[in-house]
C-alpha cells in the first residue's frame, strides 16, 4: 500500500471517528428533557385538568408522529443520505423544547409532543443508520448501546438539573426555566452536528441487486416490536400516577427510587451490548423481555419504595443487554441498500404499538383496576420472549472490511 493511500485511509478513519463521537455528544445533549418528562409531564397534564385519558394521549401524540413519518423518513435517509435529517431532527426537538417552555394548556402541550415525536423520527433513524454504516456488524450492538448510554446519562442530568430547578420554584414557575435551559443545550447540540457530522451513506459499498429488502425475521420482529411496545407503552404514562396513588404524592421521592435504574441505563448499554457481540443477539433480547415482564408482575405488589427500586434496576440492567441486540439485529437483517428503509419499519412498528398502548392503559386502569395494565404488560413481554425463541433467526454476516 503506497503512502498515499494509506493517509487517505487514515483520514477516512478519522473522519468516521468523528462522526459517531459528534452523534454520540449530540444525543447526550438533546436527551436532557428525556428523563424528567416521564415523571412530570404527567403531573402537570393534572395540574391543567387533564384525566388519565387525556395523559395517555400525550404519550400517544408523541408516538403517532413517529408512526405516520418513520418508513417515509426511512425511505428517504437511503435516497438522500444521513445527515440532513439528524440536523432536522435535533431542530424539532429544540423546537419541542421552546414550544414545552410556552405551554399554559393543553393545547400547546400536545403540540410540543407533536414536534417533540417528528424529532425523534428524525434524528433517532438516521443516527442508528449511521453506527450501522460505520461500525462493524462485529461491534455493533456495542456501537448501538454507546449512543443508548449516552442517551440515558444525558436524561439522568437533565433529571438533576430538572428536579433542582422544580425544587427551587413552584412547578408552573420552574417549568419554563427548566424547557428553557434544555432548549439552550439543543442549540449547542445543533452547532456541534453542523461542524462534526459527515456524510455516512457514501461509505456503504453497493448493494447487490435484488437486496434484502422486508425479510422474514425482520417482519416477525417488527411483529414482536408492535406487541411488546403497546404492552409496555400501556403502563408508561402511568406508572407515576399509580405510584402516587399507592405510596406518595412526592415526585421527588419517586424520582430517587428510580437513579439505581437510571445509573444502569446510563453505564451499562455499551458494556453489555459488547457481551450481545460475543454471545449472540437472540439470548440478550430472551433475558431483556423476561427480565422487563417479571417486574410488571411484581409492580402492583411491592410493598415500599426500596423495593421498587430494585425491581427497576433489575429491570434496567436486562434491557441495557437487550436493546442494543435488538438494533444491531436490525442491521444483521437488512440490506446495505435498504438500511434506512429496514430502521423506518423497525421504528413504526414499535411507535404503532406505542401509540396504541397508553389509550389501552387509560381505559384499563380507569375501569378495570389498577393493576390491570400491568398484569397485561407482563403476560405480553412474557409471549415476546417465546416468539423471539421461536420465530428469530440470527442471520449474521462477516464484513470484508472494517
Amino acid at each position: 500500500m503506497s503512502p498515499h493511500e494509506t493517509s487517505y485511509g487514515g483520514r477516512i478513519v478519522q473522519e468516521r471517528r468523528r462522526t459517531l463521537n459528534t452523534v454520540r455528544r449530540a444525543v447526550f445533549l438533546v436527551s436532557f428533557p428525556f428523563g424528567i418528562l416521564a415523571f412530570v409531564l404527567p403531573v402537570y397534564a393534572r395540574r391543567l385538568g387533564a384525566g388519565a385519558l387525556e395523559i395517555g394521549g400525550l404519550f400517544s401524540a408523541f408516538t403517532l408522529m413517529a408512526v405516520v413519518t418513520r418508513p417515509l423518513v426511512g425511505r428517504v435517509l437511503d435516497r438522500f443520505g444521513r445527515r440532513p435529517f439528524f440536523l432536522a431532527g435535533i431542530g424539532c426537538y429544540l423546537l419541542s423544547q421552546v414550544l414545552f417552555a410556552l405551554s399554559r394548556g393543553m393545547g400547546l402541550l400536545y403540540l410540543a409532543r407533536i414536534t417533540q415525536g417528528l424529532g425523534a423520527s428524525l434524528l433517532w433513524l438516521s443516527a442508528y443508520t449511521i453506527v450501522a454504516d460505520l461500525v462493524s456488524e462485529t461491534k455493533r450492538a456495542g456501537g448501538f448501546g454507546r449512543v443508548d448510554e449516552l442517551s440515558a446519562r444525558g436524561a439522568l442530568y437533565g433529571a438533576f438539573l430538572g428536579f433542582t430547578i422544580l425544587g427551587l420554584l413552584k412547578l408552573r414557575t420552574g417549568w419554563p426555566m427548566m424547557f428553557g435551559s434544555y432548549a439552550l443545550l439543543s442549540v449547542w447540540a445543533l452547532w456541534e452536528a453542523r461542524q462534526g457530522v459527515a456524510e455516512s451513506r457514501q461509505e456503504m459499498p453497493l448493494a447487490s441487486a435484488g437486496g434484502n429488502r422486508l425479510s422474514r425475521p425482520l417482519l416477525f420482529l417488527m411483529l414482536i416490536v408492535f406487541l411488546t411496545g403497546a404492552s409496555s407503552a400501556a403502563v408508561r404514562p402511568l406508572l407515576m400516577v399509580f405510584l402516587q396513588d399507592r405510596f406518595t404524592t412526592d415526585v421527588g421521592m419517586l424520582a430517587l427510587a428510580f437513579i439505581p435504574a437510571a445509573l444502569a441505563y446510563s453505564f451499562l448499554p455499551s458494556r453489555l451490548g459488547r457481551v450481545g457481540d460475543r454471545v449472540g443477539r437472540k439470548p440478550m433480547m430472551i433475558l431483556g423481555l423476561l427480565a422487563g415482564g417479571m417486574v410488571s408482575l411484581l409492580i402492583p405488589g411491592v410493598p415500599d419504595l426500596g423495593h421498587l427500586a430494585f425491581l427497576w434496576a433489575l429491570e434496567a440492567v436486562c434491557f441495557s443487554a437487550s436493546l442494543p441486540a435488538e438494533r444491531a439485529l436490525v442491521a444483521d437483517v437488512a440490506g446495505w441498500d435498504v438500511r434506512g428503509t429496514a430502521y423506518g419499519c423497525y421504528t413504526m412498528a414499535s411507535g404503532l404499538g406505542a401509540t396504541v398502548g397508553p389509550f389501552l392503559g387509560g381505559w384499563l386502569y380507569d375501569v378495570h383496576g389498577h393493576a390491570s395494565p400491568f398484569y397485561l404488560n407482563a403476560l405480553v413481554l412474557f409471549l415476546g420472549a417465546s416468539l423471539v425463541a421461536l420465530l428469530i433467526r440470527e442471520h449474521r454476516t462477516p464484513l470484508k472490511v472494517e
